[in-house]
């Protein structure tokens, strides 16, 4: 039985691991965004998670703490006033993880890790890409790509704007995961 174990060895010392721990979550501190292993991900959101939490309390014990951790002293007024900010009304779930295929050499699982509402968020460029994709679909069905490419498409935003009032099961010109995740980008996000 594994009760009681919290995190992974990764074949490494106490020591080691856990100063890479926080080397990982201090580079999520101040880039926003990393790229590393699927299990390495899933350790640091742990960590990062705790330390936001930290920083939302912002009080004394919570910055010795948190200053204690962090291996760069200059994330932590990003910590206190950045990350507190944007996540005050959040109750939990600061990060994400995004599964990028395997690595070339060893074939581990790679994985993004990201900070939820940060300015590189992955799923408002994912979502943006789709709606994109969908309304130069539809362009290509009543115009010849060549003109298109002359002119440009034009009408994005009254195309978004109508897809919004869209009631559940109504259907438009995006398939209907694309308008959900448009409404979720556009109404919780932003």
């Amino acid at each position: 039985m594994k009760h009681g174990v919290a995190f992974r060895k990764f074949s490494r010392p106490t020591s080691h691991r856990m100063l890479m721990l926080r080397n990982l979550v201090t580079s999520l501190f101040e880039h926003e965004q990393i790229k590393t292993t699927l299990p390495k991900a899933k350790d640091t959101a742990r960590l990062a998670e705790k330390i936001i939490t930290l920083g939302k309390k912002g009080d004394r014990s919570a910055h010795e703490r948190a200053s204690a951790f962090l291996l760069k002293p200059e994330v932590l007024p990003k910590l206190f006033g950045t990350f507190a900010s944007r996540y005050a009304d959040r109750p939990g779930g600061y990060t994400r993880i995004h599964k990028f295929g395997n690595r070339p050499g060893d074939n581990a699982p790679v994985a993004i890790l990201e900070l939820v509402d940060n300015p590189r968020d992955l799923r408002w460029e994912i979502t943006a890409r789709a709606i994109g994709r969908e309304v130069v679909q539809d362009k290509f069905r009543w115009q010849k790509p060549l003109n298109l490419i002359k002119t440009g498409v034009h009408g994005t935003g009254e195309i978004i704007e109508a897809e919004k009032k869209l009631e559940f099961g109504q259907s438009g010109m995006l398939r209907p995961k694309t308008r959900w995740n448009m409404r979720k980008n556009v109404t919780l996000s932003r």
